[in-house]
């Protein structure tokens, strides 16, 4: 596999050492007639923005990307539309944040992804509420801002975003799934598989749209090296992997498997095993 290599133009000529390569698959799995699911690649700095492919590389140092999973609900398409206008929206508001932002950035970024996450909520309200096949329209949303040395994250919904670092053998969910099950899970009431099969599982108490009054997205930050892999996807994937299985798959692929792309490997893995939903995997690493 032939990965892009983006190149931006670097007016002060630092040293970059450091860079990313991604990975995603999509796929409407086995039942469902449309995809939901939505992703975004973006790299962007001061002067220049650029949508990215589904897998390739670039350097960082002065360059900040973001990646994003969302999954849609509601009738017929709508939720089709709704994880479509959340990634939009991502491309418009957040360059333009980061020019608002610059300095400081460090203190302010809560400040500046929960203002993301509102308007996003706001355009599909609007949505929702004005056209009748869009009545009902929400989506989750997980996001990854990569800054020279940190990643900072967002989410809502019970889309993911896993952690997996380079000085140990372990995977770690750095997001909350908004779900009553999922509040079980982290009091440890119940443990993985009770999660999985539990009735209520896929019942959200949170989302961007419909008739949510209080978003209130998590966020966080990790400070990532060289190494760390962290891992985007919807709960289709998860439907159909346990968490020891994405990370054997990620860090310990059979000979067969380590010339694969990642995401598709995830993706086929979680089919093969379930495909009930939309399933969607995106996988960045740290070179």
């Amino acid at each position: 596999m032939i990965k892009k290599t983006y190149m931006l133009h670097n007016p002060g000529g630092e040293s970059v050492t450091n860079g990313l390569q991604w990975f995603c698959r999509t796929d409407t799995g086995k039942v469902r007639p449309n995809n939901e699911d939505s992703f975004l690649g973006l790299l962007f700095n001061a002067s220049e923005v650029h949508l990215l492919g589904k897998f390739g590389e670039a350097f960082t140092g002065t360059t900040d990307f973001v990646f994003a999973v969302s999954d849609g609900m509601g009738g017929a398409k709508a939720g089709e539309f709704a994880s479509r206008i959340t990634v939009e929206k991502i491309t418009r508001l957040l360059p333009r944040s980061y020019k608002q932002s610059a300095v400081g950035f460090e203190a302010g970024y809560t400040e500046v992804l929960g203002e993301l996450f509102n308007q996003i909520h706001k355009a599909l309200a609007y949505v929702g509420s004005s056209y009748d096949e869009c009545r009902g329209m929400q989506a989750t949303l997980s996001l990854c801002w990569f800054t020279p040395d940190r990643m900072y994250y967002a989410h809502i919904g019970d889309s993911r975003i896993y952690y997996l670092s380079a000085k140990n053998n372990t995977i770690k969910q750095l997001s909350h799934d908004d779900t009553h099950v999922g509040w079980l899970f982290r009091r440890g009431e119940i443990n993985e598989r009770q999660a999985r099969e539990h009735p209520r599982r896929t019942a959200l108490q949170r989302a961007l749209g419909a008739g949510n009054q209080f978003i209130d997205p998590q966020v966080g930050a990790v400070a990532y090296e060289v190494g760390d892999t962290f891992l985007l996807c919807t709960d289709g994937l998860v439907e159909g992997l346990y968490d020891e299985q994405l990370n054997d798959l990620l860090r310990h692929p059979s000979p067969i498997q380590e010339n694969i792309n990642p995401a598709h490997l995830l993706v086929e893995q979680s089919l093969a095993n379930s495909g009930r939903d939309n399933t969607t995997a995106l996988v960045i690493k740290v070179v």
